[in-house]
């Protein structure tokens, strides 16, 4: 499979947009390790191959092990989570699912406001906007992750 358009040469002014939300995500008060986590987890479910390859490899070179990522996939099940980025997982596949249940539950919410300020939320928010959007443009023009 080829890539059928490439969005940053053709568009630069929309991709510099979306690098100042990157930016902004990075420098804000989530943890980093619990946006790694968030960014790989929607681009699992979303099928994003690129998004998964980029994600898993800067949480390998922050340090994370390779059970926490591979455990992603499975995050339920796995033992390797703290209860706040079990609730940003939680959130992030209902965000990311909203056309299975057309919204994020109260449980699911109310369980995120006991580890994360309003403000911390609300970058939450927007880190899984921001990934949504990423796999959904790089999924339909069939980016290649790099080798």
């Amino acid at each position: 499979m080829s890539q059928r358009i490439d969005v940053r040469s053709l568009v630069p002014e929309a991709y510099e947009g979306f690098l100042a939300v990157e930016r902004f995500l990075h420098a804000s008060e989530l943890p980093s390790s619990t946006l790694h986590l968030v960014k790989l987890r929607a681009s699992q479910i979303n099928g994003c191959a690129y998004c998964v390859r980029l994600h898993s490899g800067d949480m390998k070179k922050e340090g994370e092990s390779d059970e926490r990522i591979w455990g992603v996939a499975a995050w339920r099940e796995a033992t390797v989570f703290t209860p706040a980025e079990r609730a940003a997982l939680a959130v992030t596949e209902e965000a990311t699912r909203l056309a299975d249940r057309a919204l994020v539950s109260d449980e699911v919410w109310d369980e995120a406001a006991r580890h994360y300020t309003d403000k911390q939320l609300a970058t939450l928010v927007v880190a899984i906007a921001m990934i949504n959007s990423w796999n959904r443009i790089l999924v339909t023009t069939r980016a290649t992750p790099h080798a």
